[in-house]
């Protein structure tokens, strides 16, 4: 089974991998370009390529795929039989999804109909979600609506991260290709229709501004909104003109009647931060211009009274 493999980040890495060591034929790689990345702005592979280039794939890292008669004519030389698609970054054209002999497949990092869209993972982390997994589907020419063809349950554990939750469904998503292909490929695989209505939740494209903390929200959901953004972009307040990043919260026992983003005051366990509802410990966090430490080492060095404040902007 001839293979072409489409994938940018981290997540599609593990399947790739895991492609190779079954003995699959990946003629291809396809990827984003390179992108300048640091203070030198050095051109910078993205993982997916370095991990072909391991094996020795060719790679094909076209700024666009639509109309580009050059990267068709290129995928029909090759003549995959299966275009395997995993967190790519660019819409995939109807003569690509049409042009191998087992379509296109994706590698998505949601139990499909829910979280169609571009942050699957962080958002069910955001939304206390019991469960997540991951769902391979047939490829069609809407966003996350093809028919669904195999799919693997992973439940969430009490301080998943979106980073821990990415690096299990990364694998994930690596056991449960290599069990669909000879289904896919011996016809015996039963495909499952996604219903026409647009599913809720969806799960829109991560932005910087997703991790401002709204004190005025309950203190458990702005609890899993730290642990949803953590790595990327990471949730954040600001104190005294600087922005504070938050790494890790958890909830307070107390309760106040404070005005939310009140200081409540410090001890051991971190900041203790009054919400609409409940109180959140910002338990590890980084000061603007200034390492990531444990809230108890920050204070050491940073003195932060009863009353303070957190607001939403720099003031």
């Amino acid at each position: 089974m001839k293979t072409v493999y489409m994938g940018t980040p981290d997540f599609a890495v593990p399947p790739l991998k895991a492609l190779v060591e079954a003995g699959y034929e990946v003629a291809a790689v396809v990827t984003q370009p390179d992108k300048p990345k640091g203070r030198g702005k050095t051109l910078m592979p993205t993982p997916v390529k370095e991990e072909a280039l391991m094996h020795e794939i060719p790679v094909y890292q076209p700024q666009k795929i639509r109309n580009n008669q050059e990267f068709l004519d290129t995928l029909k030389e090759i003549q995959p039989d299966i275009i395997i698609v995993a967190a790519f970054g660019q819409i995939i054209p109807k003569e690509v999804l049409e042009l191998p002999k087992y379509g296109c497949i994706n590698i998505h990092a949601s139990l499909l109909p829910k979280y169609r869209g571009a942050a699957p993972i962080q958002q069910a982390v955001i939304d206390g979600e019991k469960e997540s997994g991951v769902t391979i589907m047939q490829m069609g020419e809407g966003l996350d609506t093809g028919d669904m063809l195999s799919k693997i349950v992973i439940p969430l554990d009490k301080e998943e991260t979106g980073g821990s939750l990415f690096g299990k469904l990364a694998q994930a998503g690596a056991e449960l290709l290599i069990k669909t292909l000879p289904s896919i490929e011996q016809g015996t695989v039963t495909p499952e229709k996604q219903p026409q209505e647009s599913p809720t939740p969806y799960a829109a494209m991560i932005t910087k501004q997703m991790g401002l903390m709204d004190f005025s929200k309950p203190a458990a959901e702005l609890e899993r909104l730290v642990r949803g953004l953590n790595p990327w972009p990471s949730a954040y307040t600001f104190v005294n003109g600087k922005t504070l990043k938050v790494w890790k919260s958890v909830l307070g026992q107390e309760t106040s009647d404070a005005e939310p983003g009140t200081v409540m005051g410090t001890d051991a366990q971190g900041i203790h931060v009054a919400c609409k509802d409940g109180v959140l410990i910002l338990t590890e966090v980084q000061l603007e211009g200034k390492k990531r430490m444990e809230a108890e080492v920050f204070l050491r060095g940073y003195h932060m009274e009863a009353g303070t404040r957190f607001t939403d902007h720099k003031e």
